[in-house]
């Protein structure tokens, strides 16, 4: 922009003003790049809501159900797919379970199957502290403590072990079991 100086303002003064012609060219072409803007500006938006409207048909068209509800035999197998695959069980087993029955039926297990069932995965390699069999160092403070409340520990679970350990169904007399059998592992 330049401005003039020393010619006559319309009201006759000598002073510094901007030439009409200059300011409008001035804001004609900005006036021109901000409607070249707001035309691609409306182009993009339109385009987005576009491709937005398209994919809400084809979702409507791979989901959509065209009777707006579905049979019975959709339905059975719908249900059938999610149904749960067992029941949890806290406390005491019910009569009519068919597990412990079977497990009472074979008698208790020795020492060695509880531990090479339920204790191997933390005592055979020290998971959250739990004593690794054969590390007489770490058996003997609770060799100390005698077979009694070794049971009552591993029972009532103790820090990261949970009451009874891995193995829930376990008697206190498989508990006993494996505790005994962990310790002569251990030289104990």
């Amino acid at each position: 922009m330049s401005y003039e100086s020393g010619s006559a303002s319309p009201d006759g003064h000598l002073s510094l003003y901007l030439r009409a012609s200059q300011v409008l060219n001035f804001r004609g072409v900005q006036v021109s790049e901000d409607k070249a803007l707001v035309k691609t500006f409306t182009i993009v938006i339109a385009a987005l809501v576009a491709i937005a409207v398209v994919f809400y048909f084809v979702a409507n068209m791979v989901t959509g159900d065209d009777e707006g509800g579905q049979s019975e035999s959709e339905q059975a197998r719908v249900e059938e797919n999610i149904k749960p695959v067992g029941q949890v069980n806290v406390g005491s087993a019910p009569a009519s379970s068919a597990a412990p029955a079977a497990a009472v039926a074979a008698g208790p297990r020795s020492g060695e199957q509880v531990y090479n069932s339920a204790c191997v995965a933390c005592h055979s390699v020290g998971v959250a502290g739990a004593p690794k069999v054969g590390d007489s160092a770490a058996w003997a403070p609770r060799a100390a403590k005698g077979i009694d409340a070794l049971v009552v520990t591993a029972t009532s679970g103790i820090n990261a072990m949970p009451p009874k350990g891995t193995c829930a169904d376990c008697s206190e007399e498989e508990l006993k079991g494996s505790i005994e059998y962990m310790l002569q592992q251990s030289g104990q």
